[in-house]
């Protein structure tokens, strides 16, 4: 029994590594890009470094989500990790900005295999009594992570090089690899069944267009533009008949027949609006601490670990509470800590203390942290082993999107304010002086603030922390409506059986609604 425990443990912590890698190089690219646009050139096309990896990730989640529970979960990760380390090496060696985006999305098919199945094996591999346990710690890490990115992206640039924010994968996804190699030993049978390819084919087509137009739009092209409006047209036609096709299929890539059960269904659409306020926070906190305070990209990082401390508390805690009380009770409580911060950090002005800041982070992070192991649980609840994968690889996939599609939206609000607020403080002006940035980034800039005058710094530090806290507040809309959903999410908890092995759906005696 030791010695399986053992193995179970080397197993968890190759799982861990996977997928730390994987969700850290959604962002850790963010602080290094300035350093990269100088180096490779292409400041018209960096824009796709970032989107080609989240849009093959996304895109390729439920695939191999569902390839996972018709071929095995091993091969499919250790598949995922080979894929993605091939990527890391070419993504070091790039020349240009486009093969630079051509290697991350080879990357992000990487993470795509890794991301959706790694939470799959937990439930194959531990007792139910520990699945809570686990699923605390893979939330914990995936949160952890994606706020690590920025800072060690800052970091290997300043210090080291732009180069080594990808090599610094290979030897944690090599141990990865090993570990799983070795420890991992599948339990159960997997039948071999249709793969779905029209339905893969459409949903990454439709994927590809939307985010395309996402990322385009407001930037290289019009929103009104035939080029945008294009990509929207080719995103609704090629989803309609995603939806078709999926309707038809023997072994669809997302069964619908999984969204007829109440806790599945109202999961994702809580999954969906959750990911949203995070990750505004997540990128907006270091924009107005650097913004407003000063600093270096590495400093403003740093101040985002009360965030991170708070968000991997609540990943950890949500994971025990499952064995205690409804998903539905804990995300209820979440919900109404992600509520407060979003209207503390909506209070944010060029006044507020940092140790205030600090306090409103914490908050938020604890809040957003339930979500990471609990949504995950809740989501996997009510199916077998065979419907793992799919189940994981569809939440995986919800909170990809609203995560891309939340910074868009935001990142055009805030955009929106900041722009706004400029020009009514140079109103008067007629236009702003020479040598005024335009573009929050810009201000972050040392030399670019020792050279501003100091009325007109305190002007422009005031517009953004206006469009930022303004932000935070429309980011109460989905925050709001993640709430409402909760309510929706039926009353299960993971109960463990005797022999520790099975878990039973048992909702609460008194069922109505309160």
């Amino acid at each position: 029994m030791a010695k399986n425990e053992s193995k179970l443990m080397w197993v968890m912590g190759g799982l861990l590594l996977g997928i730390f890698i994987a969700s850290m190089d959604q962002t850790i690219v963010a602080t290094a890009m300035g350093t990269i646009v100088a180096d490779l050139g292409g400041l018209d096309k960096f824009v796709w470094v970032t989107s080609a990896y989240l849009v093959a990730e996304m895109a390729g989640m439920p695939i191999f989500g569902k390839l996972s529970d018709m071929y095995g979960r091993k091969r499919f990760f250790m598949f995922g990790i080979a894929v993605f380390l091939l990527g890391s090496i070419l993504s070091g060696t790039a020349d240009s900005i486009t093969q630079l985006s051509i290697y991350r999305a080879i990357q992000g098919i990487g993470g795509g295999a890794m991301m959706p199945i790694a939470f799959a094996i937990i439930f194959d591999v531990f007792p139910a009594d520990k699945r809570g346990k686990m699923g605390g710690l893979f939330g914990a890490v995936f949160g952890m992570s994606s706020i690590l990115g920025p800072l060690l992206g800052a970091y290997i640039t300043d210090y080291i090089s732009w180069h080594w924010i990808f090599y610094i994968n290979l030897p944690l996804g090599l141990l990865a690899l090993a570990l799983i190699h070795f420890s991992y030993k599948e339990s159960h049978e997997h039948s071999k069944q249709k793969i779905d390819w029209l339905g893969a084919a459409t949903l990454v087509g439709a994927v590809v267009s939307l985010m395309f137009g996402l990322e385009l739009g407001g930037k290289e092209y019009a929103w009104d533009s035939t080029v945008i409006l294009g990509l929207f047209a080719v995103f609704a036609v090629l989803f309609a008949l995603f939806l078709y096709v999926e309707s038809k299929a023997v072994e669809p890539i997302i069964s619908f027949q999984m969204f007829q059960k109440r806790l599945f269904a109202a999961t994702n659409a809580v999954a969906l609006l959750y990911t949203i306020p995070f990750i505004v926070a997540t990128v907006f906190i270091p924009i107005y601490i650097q913004g407003v305070f000063g600093g270096s990209a590495t400093n403003s990082g740093l101040l985002l670990l009360p965030m991170m401390l708070g968000m991997v508390a609540a990943s950890v805690l949500g994971g025990i509470l499952a064995n205690k009380t409804s998903y539905r009770n804990i995300m209820m409580m979440a919900s109404l800590f992600v509520l407060l911060g979003m209207v503390l950090l909506g209070t944010l002005s060029t006044d507020t203390s940092r140790i205030l800041v600090t306090l409103y982070m914490i908050i938020t992070g604890f809040g957003t942290g339930f979500s990471f192991s609990v949504l995950s649980m809740a989501a996997i609840h009510n199916f077998g082993p065979k419907q793992y994968g799919s189940a994981n690889s569809t939440i995986s996939f919800v909170r990809e999107f609203g995560m891309t599609i939340g910074i868009t939206i935001f990142g055009t609000i805030q955009s929106h304010f900041f722009t706004e607020k400029l020009a009514n403080v140079f109103a008067g002006m007629g236009q702003a002086p020479t040598g005024v940035p335009t573009n929050p980034r810009v201000m972050f800039s040392e030399q670019v603030r020792s050279q501003i005058p100091d009325p007109i710094l305190e002007k422009l530090t005031t517009a953004l922390s206006i469009s930022i806290s303004q932000t935070f507040l429309w980011a109460l809309v989905p925050a709001v409506l993640a709430f409402g959903f909760v309510f929706l999410m039926s009353r299960e908890r993971m109960q463990v059986t005797p022999d520790s092995k099975t878990v039973k759906s048992k909702p609460k005696p008194n069922q109505q609604l309160s």
